[in-house]
């Protein structure tokens, strides 16, 4: 992860930045950049885009654009059309485009057949469920990995400045082939939104009691779900090849499963559906398998924490207090996940700590008069 102080050192070191395209990722971009003391021009095909995402402190849009590197926030579908409008617009700028899909744009890249030393693919793992400027965040990429896929023709000096201006925006920089950075989106975030979507589409039409019953885990498992399907389409598109052998062969898995299903809902006592059980642990202990290989906070590796579950007064102020308290007895918190009961007055807020502190901390809160659920 780079520090505050090294971004700024980054940002300072960096040519005027020219961001094309201002929605989320083009406008959290700027913003990075801008508040790290960098030069930001912006550019939008939408007046009322490019005049928010100023407003709210991204970056200019008067004066001079004679940027060192020009950075195009756009889809997959117009991101090639946009890259060689700027390589032939400043001959002297690097330009990176920021899409979640590499092959596709490089392949069209190289078809155009024109000079591309200067052009060095990058992808930022991050985002929001929400779109456009007005969801755009300065520390959107702190701690986030920013992956350059610099191709065979890309400049070792262009490749430098792309992985400067990932640095001042306060990302991790990876580097990979275009190839194996499809593969690996396709996993960690293309298949993800597509299961997100899939399992909230089965409550669309699920009575008003039985959606009340909706629990943490539901939320957690579609809180993607809510993404743009149009801008989903055409990343999957993109990447259509590696995310259908994902999928492909989770759908094994998916259909041991369900004949496992089948012969347990036939089975007339316990000793029936020999094997059946043994698939569905399997599968559950993968699961916990891959989940414990996800990085922890800000990219480290993985760490195991302790949880503390206070009752939470559905009152306002109350979070606040509870994490102020949590503060005062030098607790760092790690996550915080925030569960309602149906009907219920209060909720459950589910402290994750370092377990050292989960036992000092629970006796603390007691002490301060919170309830505890063990």
């Amino acid at each position: 992860m780079t520090s505050s102080v090294e971004a700024e050192g980054a940002a300072a070191s960096l040519p005027p930045v020219h961001v094309i395209g201002t929605g989320l990722i083009g406008a959290s971009i700027g913003l990075a950049l801008t508040g790290a003391g960098a030069d930001v021009t912006l550019e939008d095909q939408s007046e009322t885009s490019v005049a928010l995402a100023r407003d709210l402190g991204a970056g200019r849009i008067t004066g001079p654009v004679e940027p060192g590197i020009v950075v195009v926030a756009a889809p997959p579908d117009v991101a090639p059309r946009l890259v060689l409008a700027a390589l032939e617009r400043w001959p002297e700028a690097v330009v990176t485009e920021v899409a979640s899909v590499k092959q596709v744009i490089l392949a069209d890249l190289v078809r155009a057949g024109v000079p591309l030393d200067r052009y060095v693919g990058s992808h930022p793992m991050a985002g929001r469920e929400r779109s456009g400027a007005i969801s755009a965040r300065a520390d959107l990429f702190e701690g986030r990995a920013w992956v350059l896929c610099p191709h065979e023709g890309s400049d070792p000096a262009a490749t430098r400045l792309v992985t400067t201006l990932a640095q001042a925006t306060g990302a991790a920089v990876t580097t990979l082939t275009a190839a194996d950075h499809d593969a690996a989106v396709a996993a960690v975030s293309h298949v993800p939104q597509l299961a997100a979507s899939l399992v909230a589409a089965r409550l669309e039409h699920l009575s008003d009691q039985a959606i009340g019953l909706a629990g943490q885990g539901v939320r957690d498992v579609t809180r993607i779900a809510a993404s743009d399907p149009g801008l989903w389409t055409q990343i999957l598109s993109g990447n259509a090849g590696a995310v259908a052998d994902v999928l492909r062969a989770m759908s094994v898995d998916l259909v041991g499963v369900v004949e496992a299903l089948d012969a347990l809902a036939q089975e007339a006592h316990v000793a029936d559906a020999p094997g059946a059980r043994a698939v569905l642990a399997r599968r559950i202990a993968d699961g916990n398998a891959g989940h414990a290989r996800i990085p922890g906070k800000h990219g480290a590796p993985p760490a195991a924490y302790a949880v503390v579950r206070v009752v939470v007064d559905d009152r306002p102020g109350e979070l606040a207090r509870l994490l102020v308290e949590i503060g005062e007895e030098g607790v760092n918190l790690e996550e915080l996940r925030l569960d309602h009961g149906l009907g219920l007055p209060f909720g459950l807020a589910e402290v994750s700590v370092l377990p050292a502190a989960a036992g000092p901390l629970s006796e603390a809160l007691r002490a301060r008069g919170w309830q505890i659920h063990s």
